[in-house]
């Protein structure tokens, strides 16, 4: 545990004291957020819903993906700069190491999504407080999944440019299906076929329903929260067994 801690810690003090990925990781979703959801609100309408409120759950996801891509490509830096390999020779197991980093990093994402949650009133949802506590739980389960995938990344990966080419030839299609652009009924069966596995669909639907209960969704609230709950456990193990890889590296 004194592991876990220790790695925990230097991910949330390197984030904090790096202005740079601090507002790279938290401008440009509400930029994206502002600048599209003014330019589709008057030709978009969902019930009682603007498109700044309906692409407002979609952004909350996209902060922290940004977040856990900003987090985890510390992987790829610890290894260059020789820090990487004295954890690793260090008396303390893999799962410590991987809990370590995955958890900082997720920790991070979980904040920066909080940071944005709290202007929820100011867009007009106004959820009831159980709505802000599973808006919270959901950001939780899936800051810890998408940053384990990203764990699973750049452990893989030694250069920088590749991490973030291929951050983004998957993690931003996942996000664009999942419901955060468009609803789901609006889309054909075969894209409806993918958005319903992707994991990150039940994600911004629990956002939805929190947020602005009422609103149509792919699955209840409890359904969405196990399965983020699922995935997160998930990626967290396949992080460990990626991790516990011999690497000639």
């Amino acid at each position: 545990m004194i592991a876990v801690w220790t790695l925990w810690q230097r991910e949330i003090v390197r984030f904090y004291r790096d202005r740079s990925r601090l507002i790279g990781a938290l401008t440009p979703p509400i930029v994206f957020w502002f600048v599209i959801g003014s330019g589709l609100g008057a030709s978009f309408r969902l019930g009682a819903l603007n498109f700044l409120q309906y692409f407002f759950s979609g952004t909350l996801v996209l902060i922290v993906l940004f977040t856990s891509i900003f987090a985890t490509i510390s992987i790829i830096e610890d290894r260059r700069e020789g820090f990487l390999q004295s954890v690793l020779v260090a008396p303390v197991s893999r799962l410590s190491i991987v809990l370590g980093k995955v958890l900082g990093a997720s920790t991070v994402g979980f904040c920066q999504g909080l940071t944005f949650l709290v202007f929820a009133p100011a867009v007009g949802l106004h959820a009831p407080a159980w709505g802000y506590a599973a808006a919270a739980a959901t950001l939780l389960l899936c800051s810890v999944g998408l940053t384990g995938l990203g764990f699973c990344l750049a452990w893989k990966l030694d250069s920088a440019q590749g991490f973030h080419a291929v951050m983004n030839l998957f993690l931003i299609p996942m996000w664009m299906l999942s419901g955060s652009l468009f609803p789901l009924e609006t889309a054909p069966l075969w894209l409806r076929m993918i958005i319903r596995v992707n994991p990150v669909t039940y994600a911004v639907a629990a956002l939805q329903q929190s947020l602005t209960p009422g609103q149509p969704a792919p699955a209840s609230l409890p359904v969405c929260l196990g399965i983020l709950a699922g995935f997160a456990v998930a990626m967290t193990l396949v992080s460990v067994a990626v991790a516990s890889q011999r690497d000639a590296r």
